[in-house]
């Protein structure tokens, strides 16, 4: 039927986004299992091609093409399939009794080597128990031997209709172990609190990735503190401008080797405080309250996260403030150096002044010596010119008609000079006007 409405073009996949994350009904005893994995460059692509081979190899139904979520039954055991961002999840879930929460693992169903050709590395890994309120109680002792003797961290969560434990530890097998009594949850809700403390896991993990890369990075950036401050002391001190040269050199490639730095650990610290914004989302999503003894989620959590993140936002805000400073002192060097260059600049224009002013004293001179030196060929024509009609019978005297003839000759060649110069000049001025 068509809509009555011109619909835009994403409206159908932002609906499909409030669904992207659903969770599987749970009754207990069930046992879970999940595998987060990365995928690097692989993208997934890869995950999808495993995953469809799975489906083959028990018989189901193969879609084509996979959203972000996928469920399906695989054997007797249920399979949801998420894509992340950067990781994809593979969780497997099976109904039913069990003699011990974590004595085998849902995944022993799978075909082993379909387990050990999975695309990409694995970053978390967690088996789940889910056992219902009549199974028997578990003292502290007991708990602590299931859980290999480890501390073990608990509370009780969906306000109290259920309680988990946990040690978040890797254990012998491979995986985080987690044990939740079911007490008056419904399906709905048991599914939930599976499926939110199994983000906790995997969100907690991929949090904590930022980490080594801050105690990784962090060398470098004392080295470039340290070579930052160096640089910033040779600045004071007056300096030829081969050093000057010298030091921007040094600041240009100091300056490119934070950012490279900076480009390097950007997205990781920011996912992992985007990360930790999820779990704790999620461990308030739990509603816990205190198990008389024992540490809560929140407080096991906070305490090792915290400084972990608080970690790698202190690198990244360090990043960015040598950055600046690389930045600043870049700028006043560089101000510097066109300091520098304009007073050898103005230097030069006095120099070509100065040599300017003297040709235009020595044009002068030359000019005045021109006009004596014409003048006195002028005159002397003039001169020739008398003795001729002398000679021819006219009443002159030569001698008396060239000293006449003298101011005048000199008079009009100084006129005719000045008068060419002056062209001169006015068409080079009128010339240099169309240039600029």
């Amino acid at each position: 039927m068509p809509l009555p409405f011109r619909e835009h073009p994403l409206r159908r996949a932002v609906a499909a986004e409030l669904h992207a994350r659903t969770y599987d009904p749970l009754r207990a005893p069930a046992r879970v299992a999940q595998l987060a994995v990365m995928l690097g460059e692989q993208g997934p692509e890869a995950s999808i091609e495993h995953l469809q081979r799975l489906l083959e190899t028990f018989g189901g139904p193969v879609p084509d093409t996979f959203d972000q979520h996928y469920a399906a039954d695989v054997g007797p055991l249920r399979l949801g399939w998420e894509r992340h961002t950067e990781f994809v999840t593979y969780t497997f879930s099976r109904q039913g009794a069990f003699d011990h929460p974590f004595a085998a693992s849902v995944l022993d169903e799978l075909p082993a080597q379909w387990l050990r050709t999975l695309p990409g590395e694995t970053i978390a890994a967690v088996t789940m128990a889910i056992e219902a309120c009549d199974a028997p109680e578990r003292d502290a002792d007991t708990l602590t031997a299931l859980f290999e003797g480890n501390p073990v961290i608990g509370s009780e969560v969906v306000a109290g209709s259920a309680r988990a434990w946990s040690d978040l530890r890797i254990h012998s097998d491979g995986f985080f172990h987690i044990l939740i009594r079911d007490c008056s949850m419904s399906d709905n809700q048991a599914g939930r609190l599976a499926k939110r403390i199994l983000d906790i896991n995997c969100y907690r993990a991929l949090a904590l990735l930022g980490l080594p890369l801050a105690r990784e990075v962090s060398p470098a950036l004392s080295e470039a503190d340290r070579r930052l401050a160096l640089v910033a002391s040779r600045m004071t001190t007056p300096a030829s401008s081969s050093s000057e040269s010298d030091l921007l050199a040094e600041l240009t490639s100091l300056a490119t080797e934070i950012e490279a730095l900076t480009a390097r650990t950007t997205y990781r610290f920011d996912a992992a405080r985007a990360y930790y914004g999820m779990v704790q989302q999620r461990l308030e999503q739990l509603r816990q309250q205190r198990i008389e003894g024992l540490q809560t989620f929140s407080e096991f959590l906070d305490a090792r996260l915290a400084p972990a993140i608080a970690t790698c936002e202190a690198t990244q805000h360090r990043q960015s403030d040598l950055a600046e400073r690389a930045a600043r002192l870049t700028s006043l060097l560089r101000a510097r150096v066109e300091v520098s260059l304009q007073q050898q600049n103005r230097r030069l224009l006095e120099s070509m002044d100065r040599r300017a002013q003297l040709q235009l004293r020595l044009q002068e001179t030359v000019e005045g010596l021109s006009v004596m030196a014409i003048g006195y060929y002028g005159v002397g024509l003039v001169g020739y010119a008398l003795k001729g009609l002398e000679k021819g019978g006219l009443p002159l005297d030569a001698t008396l008609g060239m000293a006449i003839a003298l101011p005048f000759v000199v008079g009009f060649t100084w006129f005719v000079l000045r008068r060419t110069k002056k062209r001169l000049t006015g068409s080079t001025e009128s010339a240099s006007r169309d240039l600029a």
